[in-house]
């Protein structure tokens, strides 16, 4: 049974679901999203109140600045003491820099150290979820260059492991075509500084994740409103003057 199969069953099965969302400070979700929802709480209003699922805990274990071999020895903490169901997982920005990580992270590390959390997720008995890094505004991020090659990377795992994967790389990288030129390839609208997801942005996070998780129910009014929210930010403001 592949883990899309386990997934759905288990939504299906109407049992209470622990549900931990891990990564680094996209996903801890703070400052950028300057008090709105991160994608973890859009994620937790739309499976604890649109979809019912009151007996379902959301739990976000991210931090700041983390990277994977941060989360690998911190796992028993971030992961594994909450008895997860589901395991998601949003990691490289800080894993491919090359200025302030040393010494420099090559992406087949990277790729084994993947590797490795998903192993252990589902040694746990859990359904891990890969979600690649959002594309960046590389001109303002010259250490993150490499983000795409890291997004790459775990992209391969998934397919090696057969894990379910978001690709919100491919997202953010697409989300502006077609809104004009200088646009191109280039998320404005979603983004806070550089790299770090703005409130549009985590809305177009959840929406990724929702769709891919087999979570958006027809009628909800939480993906109505994500889709609102993404449907505005196609009209770029970051770019610094």
């Amino acid at each position: 049974m592949t883990d899309a199969e386990r997934l759905r069953d288990a939504l299906g099965s109407g049992r209470p679901l622990m549900w931990v969302m891990t990564g680094d400070s996209i996903t801890h979700g703070l400052i950028h999203t300057r008090g709105a929802r991160n994608y973890v709480d859009h994620l937790h209003e739309l499976i604890r109140g649109d979809l019912g699922r009151v007996q379902d805990v959301v739990v976000n274990t991210a931090i700041t600045g983390w990277r994977i071999p941060l989360i690998l020895e911190d796992f028993e903490r971030r992961v594994a003491r909450w008895r997860p169901d589901v395991v998601t997982l949003m990691i490289g920005t800080n894993d491919c820099s090359t200025e302030w990580v040393s010494p420099v992270v090559e992406p087949a590390e990277f790729d084994g150290d993947i590797a490795r959390f998903v192993a252990r997720v589902r040694e746990l008995g859990a359904i891990p979820v890969l979600q690649t890094p959002p594309a960046a505004d590389l001109a303002h991020a010259p250490d993150r260059a490499r983000l795409g090659e890291f997004a790459s990377a775990m992209r391969d795992v998934a397919v090696r492991e057969q894990v379910l994967l978001v690709d919100q790389f491919a997202v953010f990288a697409e989300f502006s075509a077609g809104t004009g030129p200088g646009n191109e390839g280039m998320p404005w609208g979603l983004l806070d500084d550089a790299f770090h997801p703005s409130a549009a942005g985590h809305a177009v996070l959840a929406l990724e994740l929702a769709r891919a998780l087999g979570l958006d129910a027809p009628g909800s009014r939480v993906m109505a409103d994500l889709t609102a929210r993404a449907a505005v930010a196609r009209h770029p403001h970051w770019p610094p003057a």
